[in-house]
This record gives structure tokens, sequence and C-alpha cells, in this order.
């Protein structure tokens, strides 16, 4: 989920492919446009992070609680990476330390999501130690929800499954092996390796397509079945979960060294691939085997996630991954995915899908697409020299087209309270 150290040899004008002093003049118009309209001045309590928009424009913002809350936060760690603003850097901690409460929750997998993607950036950037205790706290919290008979961590707390493990929750490795690396307490790599092995045992066909849901026997091991919940059967493949699952094993590839994370890495994503490469933009749609393709609802979000994830791969697997990772992110830069600038939400991205079978969130924005377009940018500029050269120059904090901004964004809020909880 943060960036790794890549070496890529690029040229040096490749930068000119991908409009990054633009978009991230975008992301910054637009967060501060939304965070003018939320005062921080209270409590961090008072925060309301922006997740999606209804279908009629209106803001669905969350409090701190939901799996998405950490999103909005690293998405402003990374202004204040592109930019080195200090107003950037100082809202990123206001919005971060909002997420305070989340590192004792043990109700939740998606600890790596809420704490790594924002306490985890903010301590990358400044080693401040009260984010370390935070994430500490917060990857125990997380390894409560190991069970050694499974050898994996349990993800929903939903009656409707025995003991369910997500191709998500590969995400909240790197988490664990970072904690391992801070503490010294090798407890939580232990975790993490015995999820990933649990992982790879069952989660591919022979196809290499992904099985969202694996669900276990927590008192034997033993695998019950294996299913979707988001995707349209239990025997296709949900674009977004086929991301995850190359973005995983790319990072347990990079913490273990281990060849047969990297082979499927490899494999996850050649099957990601050979289906982008028969749709002209390469935006995937929301399940490869959807049955109203080419009119089925994309998932900007999968691309995003995918394309941040080949980066890294192609560091480890060659130049070609680099390449599919530019292409897809010249494709969500496209005028027909990248919000415009005149847009009156805080979204960068749209034509995301999340939950297609619950009908939820279809064809809308969505800030965890955003937050791995901006990491993919990140990446992208990093090989390319860009983001190590130069800082960008953000728009001034209250220009006329800011201010009118705020107030449209202000006017989609449902209420008036809607920064309250």
């Amino acid at each position: 989920m943060l960036s790794a150290l890549l070496i890529f040899f690029v040229s040096p004008t490749a930068n000119a492919q991908i409009p990054i002093q633009k978009i991230i003049h975008l992301a910054a118009a637009k967060y501060s446009a939304y965070i003018a309209t939320c005062s921080v001045s209270d409590a961090a309590a008072t925060l309301r992070y922006p997740r999606t928009l209804k279908p009629d424009g209106t803001l669905v913002a969350t409090d701190a609680s939901d799996w998405t809350s950490g999103f909005f936060p690293g998405c402003l760690w990374y202004v204040y990476r592109f930019t080195h603003d200090a107003q950037y850097k100082q809202t990123a901690q206001e919005w971060t330390t909002g997420l305070a409460a989340q590192q004792f929750n043990t109700h939740t997998h998606d600890l790596g999501f809420m704490l790594y993607d924002s306490y985890g950036q903010g301590y990358a950037i400044t080693g401040d130690t009260a984010y370390r205790s935070v994430l500490l706290q917060g990857a125990r919290s997380l390894s409560t929800r190991f069970h050694a008979n499974v050898g994996a961590i349990r993800s929903w707390d939903n009656p409707d499954f025995n003991y369910p493990v997500i191709i998500d929750n590969l995400m909240n490795l790197e988490y664990l092996f970072w904690a391992t690396k801070a503490s010294g307490d090798s407890s939580f790599y232990k975790i993490a390796l015995a999820h990933a092995n649990t992982d790879l045992r069952y989660r591919f066909r022979p196809d290499n397509s992904s099985y969202h849901v694996l669900d276990f026997d927590s008192a034997t091991g033993k695998l019950l079945r294996r299913m979707t919940h988001q995707g349209y059967s239990d025997s296709s493949c949900w674009a977004r979960g086929q991301a995850w699952g190359i973005y995983g094993y790319t990072v347990l590839y990079r913490e273990t060294h281990d060849p047969r994370f990297l082979q499927r890495a490899i494999l996850t994503a050649d099957y990601f691939l050979k289906h982008t490469d028969k749709i002209p933009d390469h935006i995937p749609y929301w399940d490869f085997q959807a049955p109203d393709i080419p009119n089925a609802p994309r998932d900007a979000s999968a691309a995003a996630v995918a394309a941040s994830a080949l980066f890294e791969l192609s560091a480890y697997a060659g130049p070609h991954y680099r390449e599919k990772a530019v292409q897809l992110l010249k494709a969500l830069c496209s005028p027909r995915y990248l919000a415009p600038a005149r847009s009156t939400d805080c979204f960068l991205l749209r034509h995301s899908t999340g939950h297609k079978p619950h009908n939820s969130e279809i064809d809308v924005p969505l800030i965890y697409a955003d937050y791995y377009f901006l990491e993919a940018l990140w990446r992208y500029g990093k090989s390319t020299g860009y983001a190590a050269s130069r800082a960008i120059t953000a728009p001034a904090p209250s220009t006329p087209a800011r201010q009118a901004l705020s107030q449209t964004l202000s006017a989609h809020i449902p209420s008036a309270a809607a920064c309250s909880r």
C-alpha cells in the first residue's frame, strides 16, 4: 500500500505521457474545497470521510469505522508528497488523527486499508513515533482475527459464512510485515506468511482467475466452499478481486523473496491483462464474465489498483508490466475517467463499481479508486524521476474557483451537520 522503492530504466521524456501536474492540481483543489466544508477545530471526531456519490450526486461520507476511512487521509498524504506544501501535511495529519480509535478495532479485517494507508503513510513521511504506536496497536488488533486451524485472518463477521477469507484480505499483509520490521516481533510476519500460504493453496482456478471468497470450517481448517460475494457468479472473475491478487502477491514477493509468490503475481496479472487487452480503452468491466459485456459497468478502481501493482511488479518481472501499467494509467487520465475541473465533488475518477450484485455503488466515484490512482501516479513519477526532481506548486487555497467549488460541495452534502457524526 505504501510505495516501495523501485528502480526502473526509462526514457527521461516518458513523464510527458501522463499529466501529473494537472492531476495534482485537480486533487489539491477538490480536497481543499471539501475540507472547507468540514470543521476540524472542535475535535477529530467531527470528521466525515468521503466515500462515494449517490446516483443523484449527493455525497456519501462515513465515520472513522468504515472500511474506506483511511483512503482520504492517504490521498492527502500523496498530495503532500507531490507538492511538499505544509498545508497538505497539516491537513493529512488532522484527518489521520481522526482514525486513532480504530487501532483497537478487532471487528474488521480492513485495518490495513484504514490505518496503514493513513498512519502508515504519515509515519513513512514524518517518522512521528506516535504514528508508530498507533500502527503497532492496530497490527495487534488485526492479529486477533487469525485462527491457527485455518491458517488465515478472518474477513467478515457475517453469519452467512463459517470462516470467510476474501481476496481483499491480502492487502492487510503488507501492514503485518511492516509491524515485524518496526517492532522486532516476528508473530506478525508469521501470521502474514501463514495467511499467504493458505490463500495460495486455494484461491485460484486452473486458468489463474480468482475466487472472491474462501469459506472454511474453523474447527478443522477444511475448505467448505469457494464462491463470490461481489462478482457475477461463483465461477466468474470479479475484476477488482483479481487486481487485489496482483497487488497482494507482488507485495508478498517483495517481503519474502519467495519465488512462488512472484509466479502467482505474474500469472494473476497475465489473466487480468489478457482480458483488459480485449477492451479498447483497457479499463475492465466490473466482472470479466459479466453477461452484458460490452454494456456492463466498468470498474476504474480495479484499473487503478492493478496499475499501481504493475508498476512494482515490473521491477521484478520485466518492463512489459510497466508498459501495461502506463497503458492503464493513461486511460484513467483520459476525459472519460478523469473528473473535469468544473465537477462539483471531491473525487478524481469516474466509473467505478463497488458492489454490483447488491446494486450498490455502480458507475460512481469511489475514494479507494482515487487513492490507488494517486499511488500509481506516484510510482509512475518515481519511475521517470519526476516525483523526486520537483515539487508541484499547489494552487492557492483561497482562489475564487476553489471557493465556488466549496460552496457547491456544501450544497451537495445531505445536511448542514454533514461533517458531524
